[in-house]
């Protein structure tokens, strides 16, 4: 039986309430704890306390040092083997699915076999360039 439109909007309205109460109340806490921050929190200046920082070390030198490039090829190496691994996981759960010794089965293994090899390499070629290395 298919539904009126006036019953399909109260649907959509009583299964997404809880969703938006949730968001409301969520907004509505980090208003409210700014607010009484700003209110009920100390106003004390000084140096000390506009000062920098450091895990409770006294700052040595300025904070726009410049870093090493090979640490940004570092952490964008780093970050393209974890989204690897994320691709895993979708992968890992169909392959379960997949009738073993079928067509399907070949092709999936072949496809993240392929993945495989070619990260391994991107990973080969990274280090062979050096940018595991800090000299």
């Amino acid at each position: 039986m298919p539904h009126s439109p006036a019953s399909t909007s109260s649907l959509i309205l009583t299964t997404y309430w809880p969703i938006l109460l949730l968001l409301g109340l969520a907004a509505s806490f980090a208003i409210i704890v700014l607010i009484a921050t700003h209110l009920l929190g100390p106003r004390r200046e000084g140096q000390v306390k506009g000062g920098a920082y450091e895990s409770g070390m006294n700052p040595i030198n300025t904070a726009r040092k410049r870093f090493n490039v090979r640490y940004y090829l570092l952490a964008m190496t780093f970050l393209v083997f974890d989204v690897e691994i994320i691709f895993l996981y979708p992968w890992a759960t169909t392959f379960r699915q997949v009738a073993p010794g079928s067509e399907m089965s070949g092709l999936f293994l072949g496809r993240i076999l392929f993945f495989l090899l070619t990260s391994v390499a991107a990973y080969v070629y990274a280090w062979r360039k050096g940018v595991f290395r800090f000299d």
